[in-house]
């Protein structure tokens, strides 16, 4: 480990970052949370498009989601201004199928909040719904390789998340009665 009196990173500039870069990359949390939406609707039907923003901003707040993020972007950036050696840069700018790193990095992201993401991970690396479907186009010039499974990690992640606290609330209402009933 690093010595913490002589590099300091603010966290709040590593957050900042992480959005501008989503941002600047063409996608917003409310996408993300329409992912989110459409993994969860059939389990909670009551589930509002806000809730599932809370709950991927709360997944962007993790540390270790925006390190993903930002390797994964600047990776994706590199590979359109050619800047990677080769064979990696045709990898990665075509979006290789055997080149397996994008999802493993997104599987990061996943991994965060439990085993219940990779599911959820499958079904929209497989479909690209959504926002996923944009970022998937091979247009020549646009490269989202890593992006387009990050993006699908954090709303898995997000579902994930969503999952286990409608669990907890559950036990605890049945807790909660169970009480009453003593």
């Amino acid at each position: 480990m690093s010595n913490p009196g002589i590099y300091r990173l603010n966290s709040k500039v590593v957050a900042q970052a992480t959005e501008e870069w989503l941002t600047k990359r063409g996608v917003a949390k409310e996408q993300i949370g329409q992912l989110v939406m459409l993994l969860q609707k059939d389990y909670f039907p009551e589930l509002t498009l806000d809730e599932c923003v809370v709950n991927v901003e709360a997944v962007l707040s993790k540390r270790e989601v925006q390190n993903a993020i930002l390797t994964g972007i600047q990776l994706d950036m590199l590979a359109e201004e050619g800047k990677l050696l080769p064979p990696l840069q045709d990898m990665i700018k075509h979006d290789e199928g055997l080149y397996g790193c994008d999802e493993v990095l997104a599987l990061s992201i996943v991994n965060v909040y439990g085993s219940i993401g990779f599911t959820n991970f499958g079904y929209v690396d497989k479909f690209k719904p959504g926002v996923l479907k944009k970022l998937n186009e091979k247009n020549g010039k646009d490269c989202h390789t890593f992006l387009d499974d990050i993006v699908g990690a954090i709303a898995a992640a997000a579902s994930s998340r969503i999952a286990h606290r409608k669990q907890a609330e559950r036990e605890a209402v049945q807790e909660a009665l169970e009480q009453e009933g003593k």
